[in-house]
């Protein structure tokens, strides 16, 4: 069981958004992209239990702590962890049907990562998610151009020192990603840390 700081800081206060945006009142299904840990689900799916959760990983010794939380919570609404690249097309996301989703989270991924898992992510979600369902991403981002505060410049220059491909992307970037897979932001929500919450909504077509 692997513990990281910055997911026992942030889970409460992520949660607290999912428990204002989700609906709790039936069944939903909803899957994590990038699980890390195992922290995140496993504190969701104790708060939130009409949801059942399948959390995913790259990378393999992440999947190995996920298994390890599910095993010490014995929690009945959370699926067995599977391997997930968001670079490549859903039709690699461990057979997830089309439309078959109410919410996709994405936690501290997109800044280190490359753009084509970014890109991977909202073109995934786009397919799997259903109508009206909700992609929640979480994390550091530029708006406009525009890095603040200071904190997260020196951050961004780091993660682009330790890897080129890394880095804060900008809202409005992945705004147009959205809108090209059939999301729009539907609300931003401030968090601590100089974090922020983006909730990407699934167009409903008639």
């Amino acid at each position: 069981m692997l513990s990281a700081a910055a997911a026992e800081r942030n889970k409460e206060p992520i949660l607290a958004v999912l428990r204002e945006n989700v609906n709790n009142g039936r069944p939903l299904q909803a899957l994590e992209i990038s699980s890390g840990t195992g922290q995140h689900v496993t504190h969701f799916a104790q708060a939130l239990r009409n949801i059942t959760w399948q959390p995913s990983e790259y990378d393999r010794q992440s999947l190995v702590s996920i298994e390890a939380y599910r095993g010490r919570y014995q929690l009945n609404n959370v699926m067995p962890a599977i391997h997930l690249d968001a670079s490549l097309p859903y039709q690699y996301w461990g057979g997830i049907q089309p439309e078959s989703l109410d919410l996709v989270v994405n936690i501290n991924m997109i800044h280190i990562s490359s753009m084509a898992c970014t890109e991977g992510l909202f073109k995934g979600a786009g397919a799997v998610l259903k109508p009206r369902g909700l992609l929640l991403t979480y994390g550091p981002y530029a708006v406009n151009g525009q890095i603040t505060p200071q904190s997260n410049v020196e951050f961004d220059y780091s993660l682009r020192q330790r890897n080129p491909e890394w880095g804060l992307r900008d809202i409005s970037l992945l705004c147009s990603l959205a809108q090209r897979n059939g999301l729009y932001l539907e609300k931003i929500v401030d968090m601590p840390a100089n974090n922020k919450c983006l909730l990407f909504r699934k167009e409903s077509f008639v």
